[in-house]
C-alpha cells in the first residue's frame, strides 16, 4: 500500500488531542490572569502581560487597574511583547524584573542560549557566534528560541540593550551618544529608534521621567563614582549566608568583605570582554526584627566601576549569577519544605540561595587549590590593576598564564584545559559535557568537580559523591545542602 493510502489515527482522536491542547493553554492563561488580578509579584519575570487596548506590557504585579481578561495577551519574555508592538509600562518598569528562573535551571539549548544572550554574546559575536557556542546552526537556534520564548536572539539582545540604555539614561549623567554605544547599539539612529519603540519616548524624555531615587543617583554618578544599580530578586532573600560564604572565601587582592553584619559590602575585581571592572554589592537586611527580606521581592544595592561601559550588561549578569538573584525561592522552598528533615530549616531561612560565581574559570582553579594557594597565585601571576582601589590590586590570573607558569601537576592541567577550550564553563556550556571534561583532567577528583558544577555552572541539583542525599530533594539538592550547611549539619566542601 502506498504511503498516502496508509491509514492514520482516527480523526476524532486527532481532534480530541487538539481540543485538549487548547483547553490546557486556556487553563494556563487563566492561572496567569489570576496572578495579574492579584498582583502577585512571585510571577514577575516568569511571564509578562500586555493590554491590547493600551498597547502597553507590564509585569504581573503592576499596580495599575487590572485590565479585562479579553484584552490581555501573555508573553514569555519582554522581547516577545516588544516584538508584537507593545511598549514597556512606565509605572511598573517590566524590563527591570528578575530574570526567569527557568533559564538558569534548564540545561537544554534554550536555557543555555538565554544565559549566553544575557552575558552579551550576541552583541559581541552575533547570532553566528551564539550558534557556534551552542553547537547548532543559526537557523536552529532562531527556530527553537522563537518557538519557546516568542523571540529570536536578535530581538532578545535588542530588549536587553534597551534595558541597559534606560538604566544609564536614568542613573547617570553620561551624554546620550556615549550611552548609545555603551549599551551595545551600532549607531545613534538605531539607539533612538529602539528607545522610541520600546518606551514610546525619546532618550531625553526617558531620562526626564526617571524616578526620584534615580534622579538623585544621577546627580552623584560620575565615571569615577561608578554606576549605581539595584539588583532585583523575587521573593525572600537571605543575604547573611551568602556574605558569610564570600567572606570565608575572599582572596586577598581580588576580593574583600568589609563592614559589620547586615551592613557588609562585598567588593571584587572583574575581567570583562572590553576591559576591567570593580564592583561593590551591599548586604541589605530585612525588615526590623527579622533576618531576611520576606516580602514579595527586593534588591541588593550595587555600584559598578568599569573601564568600558559596554561591559555593563555582562557585569550585571555575572553579579546576578554570583548572588543567585534569578532563582525562584517559592518553588525551592515548597519542595524542600515538604521534607521532614528540611522543613524547620526552610522555615528558619526562607529564600536561602545557592551562590554561583562571577568568573567560572577562576572558581574552578580556586576550588582545586584552596584559598591560601589562590592568594599566592594572584600575587605571583595575577595582572595588576592600572588603578588599584584600596585592597583590590589584581585580576585573578588567566588560565593561559597559569598553564604556562604551572606546566606540571593538576592545577596546570586544569588551567591548560580551560585555556584551550577542552573544558568550557561559560554560561552556555553543557553541564554534562563540562563534567566529563573536568573528570578527564588528571588528578581532578569528583568532589571538586561537584563544587565546580554547582558554583561555576549554576546547577541547582548537585550532590557530592558518596553523600546520602535523597531523590525527594530533587531538583534542588544544591539548595538542600546549603540549608544543612547553614544549620551546621553539613561540613563545607572546602
Amino acid at each position: 500500500m502506498s504511503d498516502f493510502r496508509q491509514p492514520g489515527p482516527p480523526v476524532r482522536r486527532r481532534l480530541d488531542s487538539v481540543t485538549q491542547t487548547v483547553e490546557h493553554e486556556k487553563t494556563h492563561e487563566d492561572v496567569r490572569y489570576e496572578a495579574v488580578r492579584s498582583r502577585d509579584a512571585r510571577f514577575d519575570g516568569a511571564f509578562f502581560f500586555a493590554v491590547e487596548t493600551t498597547g502597553i506590557y507590564c509585569r504581573p504585579s503592576c499596580p495599575a487597574v487590572t485590565p479585562k481578561r479579553r484584552n490581555v495577551r501573555f508573553f514569555a519574555t519582554a522581547a516577545a511583547a516588544q516584538g508584537s508592538g507593545f511598549r514597556a509600562c512606565r509605572r511598573c518598569r517590566p524590563d527591570a524584573v528578575p530574570g526567569s528562573a527557568d533559564w538558569n535551571v534548564r540545561a537544554d539549548v534554550v536555557g543555555r542560549a538565554m544565559r549566553l544572550i544575557g552575558d552579551g554574546v550576541v552583541d559581541r559575536e552575533g547570532v553566528a557566534g551564539l550558534a557556534v557556542r551552542l553547537g547548532y546552526s543559526a537557523r536552529q537556534v532562531q527556530r527553537q528560541l522563537t518557538a519557546e520564548v516568542g523571540a529570536g536572539p536578535v530581538a532578545l539582545a535588542r530588549a536587553q540593550r534597551a534595558h541597559t540604555a534606560r538604566v544609564l539614561l536614568q542613573t547617570t549623567g553620561l551624554p546620550v551618544t556615549e550611552i548609545a554605544f555603551a549599551s551595545g547599539f551600532a549607531s545613534v539612529r538605531q539607539f533612538n529608534d529602539t528607545i522610541r519603540a520600546v518606551y514610546a519616548a525619546t532618550p531625553s524624555e526617558l531620562r526626564a521621567a526617571a524616578p526620584a531615587r534615580d534622579r538623585a543617583a544621577r546627580r552623584t554618578a560620575t565615571p569615577s563614582a561608578g554606576v549605581p544599580l539595584r539588583l532585583a530578586h523575587r521573593g525572600p532573600y537571605q543575604p547573611g549566608p551568602v556574605f558569610d560564604l564570600l567572606r570565608r572565601e575572599a582572596v586577598a587582592g581580588v576580593e574583600e568583605v568589609s563592614g559589620e553584619r547586615d551592613r557588609r559590602i562585598y567588593r571584587r575585581t572583574l575581567r570583562l570582554p572590553y576591559g576591567t571592572g570593580i564592583v561593590a554589592v551591599q548586604e541589605r537586611p530585612g525588615p526590623p526584627g527579622t533576618s531576611t527580606s520576606t516580602g514579595n521581592g527586593g534588591w541588593l544595592e550595587a555600584r559598578l566601576h568599569l573601564t568600558d561601559l559596554r561591559d555593563l550588561t555582562t557585569s550585571v549578569q555575572r553579579l546576578r549569577r554570583l548572588f543567585d538573584l534569578d532563582a525562584d525561592p517559592y518553588a525551592v522552598d515548597e519542595r524542600l519544605g515538604a521534607d521532614p528533615r528540611l522543613a524547620p530549616l526552610v522555615a528558619a531561612r526562607p529564600g536561602l540561595r545557592s551562590p554561583g560565581t562571577a568568573d567560572p574559570d577562576e572558581l574552578a582553579v580556586r576550588a582545586l587549590v584552596g584559598r591560601a594557594e589562590a592568594e599566592r597565585l594572584v600575587q605571583r601571576y595575577g595582572k595588576a590593576l592600572d588603578a588599584p582601589c584600596g585592597t583590590l590590586t589584581h585580576l585573578f590570573p588567566e588560565p593561559a598564564v597559569l598553564a604556562e607558569a604551572l606546566p606540571d601537576g593538576t592545577p596546570g592541567a586544569l588551567a591548560a584545559a580551560l585555556a584551550d577550550g577542552a573544558v568550557r564553563l561559560d554560561p552556555g556550556a553543557d553541564r554534562d559535557d563540562a563534567e566529563r571534561a573536568l573528570l578527564a583532567v588528571p588528578g581532578l577528583d569528583a568532589r571538586t568537580v561537584a563544587v565546580v558544577r554547582t558554583r561555576a555552572l549554576g546547577d541547582p541539583d548537585v550532590a557530592p559523591p558518596g553523600a546520602a542525599v535523597p531523590d525527594t530533594w530533587r531538583p534542588w539538592r544544591s539548595y538542600a545542602l546549603n540549608h544543612l550547611r547553614a544549620a551546621g549539619e553539613w561540613e563545607n566542601d572546602r
